[in-house]
């Protein structure tokens, strides 16, 4: 089962593979908050500083960065999103197998965050 919480929220069992999803990781960020940090799955630096005109064109933009074909990178001084399509191919398969969190520093309730875009991206099967 894929979810998606908040890399604040309290650590819970049912959690299973807490994948920190974002470009950055976080000053002071305890490491046992998360069992690994994905930043190619983070939106992109400019995708950060800009981030469109409104919700709808961040998501559609986040969407394109991730199942684009690396051109990207050009603009990522600090990461680069080598290999996506693989990585929410992998998620998908431990997703199907255990539990699966999908986290980010956003709040517990924020709804104009990329880890909801992202998680329905995995789970449309289109990758």
């Amino acid at each position: 089962m894929l979810k998606t919480k908040s890399v604040y929220e309290p650590i819970h069992k049912e959690d299973g593979l807490r994948i920190l999803a974002t470009r950055f990781r976080g000053r002071r960020m305890k490491t046992n908050r998360y069992h690994v940090w994905m930043a190619n799955l983070g939106p992109s630096e400019k995708l950060l500083r800009e981030g469109g005109n409104n919700w709808r064109d961040f998501e559609r933009l986040y969407k394109r960065e991730i199942l684009g074909d690396g051109k990207v990178d050009k603009v990522n001084k600090t990461i680069k999103n080598h290999g996506q399509k693989f990585t929410l191919r992998l998620i998908t398969a431990l997703a199907k197998r255990g539990n699966v969190t999908l986290m980010c520093h956003c709040g517990k309730d924020e709804l104009q965050c990329h880890r909801h875009p992202l998680k329905r991206l995995i789970e449309s099967k289109k990758i």
